[in-house]
């Protein structure tokens, strides 16, 4: 079942996402060659709950850490650990918020320096179509426009569309109706009407659209190990607007490597 948010939720919401923007900046900051990523989680955990929020992922399902934070080939869910991040490498920061009982979401995936041009080709286009999938979620259309927007742009240049994981209605629960996968038809699919918040998050992989678990049971990569993009936003719909209430402005202030050739 849909459950539409009032004026007074979205409000909550838009306060809940500027403590989501401002962990995700902490965490860009920190994000470099050398770094392990339990120490990110470490810092996201700390600035959330140092700002009256709760982190949205801790006990979800069992889930044990603040971020998800999925490193090259993993798509999405990874396990913050051990592992020291390197020249080259791409990882995506998946994080949610709890504030005043209301959730928001939103990820953005980092090169670090000496990642290839065709691993930065792929984080942009995958930007590039979170966006147009935005721009199809407004009150009258479906899921489905958003979906095809998506997986339209994408799979002309070769990529894979990740079918086993879409994006999600959110309010009182992080995960909620209506689904909003990231391929489909125009048309088709859930209506969108005022007063729905969801997330966006198209997670698009270099080569096939396939994908596998890890041991964990968390972490699912691409069953060719070639790396995968992921990028999210909260967003609301009303009857004439969408707000993306979630942001990446802080992050891109916050990251000093400036790897974009536009910023958004």
């Amino acid at each position: 079942m849909i459950k539409l948010k009032t004026p007074d939720d979205i409000q909550v919401m838009r306060a809940g996402a500027q403590i989501l923007g401002k962990a995700h900046a902490e965490v860009a900051k920190r994000v470099a060659p050398g770094v392990k990523t339990k120490e990110l989680n470490r810092v996201a955990d700390e600035f959330i709950r140092d700002h009256k929020g709760v982190p949205s992922f801790i006990g979800f399902g069992g889930f044990p850490f603040a971020l998800c934070i999925s490193v090259n080939d993993q798509v999405v869910h990874g396990f913050p650990g051990e592992y020291v991040l390197k020249e080259g490498d791409i990882v995506s920061v998946d994080c949610g918020v709890q504030y005043e009982g209301l959730h928001t979401d939103s990820a953005y995936t980092y090169p670090l320096p000496g990642a290839r041009p065709e691993v930065l080709q792929l984080l942009e286009r995958t930007m590039d179509s979170l966006y147009l999938g935005i721009d199809q979620a407004k009150a009258g259309n479906r899921t489905g426009d958003i979906g095809f927007a998506v997986q339209s742009y994408v799979e002309k240049f070769g990529y894979g569309v990740v079918r086993e994981l879409v994006g999600h209605g959110l309010g009182k629960s992080l995960h909620e109706d209506p689904e909003v996968p990231n391929y489909g038809k125009r048309g088709k699919g859930v209506k969108l009407v005022p007063g729905m918040v969801i997330a966006i998050e198209p997670m698009i992989n270099m080569g096939t659209r396939r994908v596998v678990a890890e041991r964990d049971g968390w972490t699912i990569r691409t069953a060719d190990n070639k790396p995968s993009a992921h990028f999210e936003h909260t967003v609301a719909i009303f009857a004439d607007s969408t707000e993306i209430l979630t942001t990446h402005e802080y992050i891109e202030s916050s990251y000093t490597y400036k790897w974009r050739n536009k910023s958004r």
